[in-house]
């Protein structure tokens, strides 16, 4: 199959994109466990992203499922076909030109390092949402964690499957920073690397 398969020259490149659109693009790559609070601060950041006209595109774990990822359940096996393609689409996504953020639980390090390596590492910016499982249990936002406690819900991660806690996260906030702080800090982390001319020099 891969013999019959050519890479096509576009005369538009990545970086005519970024000139365009006055930035430069990369995945922000937000992990922790359901309910830590990943897509609204996603959500949050792409606001501040959005007001300093920078153009971005979130992924969220949910809204996947519901269309590319259909097909996948919560198998370890499925979890990280759900995750390669995750690495597939945000590598799309920054040959756009975009500043993609995506929010997923993402439980296993192998699959982060791949999505890592999926895009480039000059292209990853891990950030871990470290909420403990006993404050994602008080919130429950989606009834989860009540469900897997009943046995209604297999693989659930932090019950009945493994979350593997990031080893060296460029970015880590927690349930002790309020939403605008935790926005604050990662934009701190990424404001330099916005700056187009810095995946020039990459």
């Amino acid at each position: 199959m891969e013999k019959n398969i050519t890479n096509h020259e576009y005369k538009i490149c990545r970086l005519e994109r970024q000139k365009l659109n006055g930035h430069n693009s990369f995945l922000i790559f937000f992990t922790g466990l359901s309910g830590s609070g990943k897509s609204t601060i996603a959500n949050a950041l792409e606001e501040r992203l959005n007001h300093d006209k920078i153009h971005t595109y979130v992924l969220d774990g949910d809204n996947v499922r519901r269309g590319i990822n259909q097909n996948l359940g919560f198998s370890p096996q499925d979890r990280s076909e759900n995750n390669r393609r995750i690495g597939e689409i945000s590598k799309l996504f920054i040959d756009a030109g975009l500043v993609v953020l995506a929010a997923f639980v993402a439980p296993y390090q192998k699959d982060r390092h791949f999505i890592k390596e999926t895009v480039s590492p000059e292209n990853f910016i891990e950030v871990f949402v470290n909420t403990s499982l006993k404050v994602c249990e008080e919130r429950d936002v989606k009834g989860l964690y009540k469900k897997a406690r009943a046995g209604e819900i297999k693989n659930m991660t932090g019950i009945s499957a493994p979350y593997e806690t990031p080893e060296n996260p460029d970015v880590e906030v927690s349930h002790l920073n309020t939403i605008e702080e935790s926005v604050e800090i990662i934009f701190q982390a990424i404001k330099n690397k916005l700056d187009v001319k810095n995946s020039i020099n990459e």
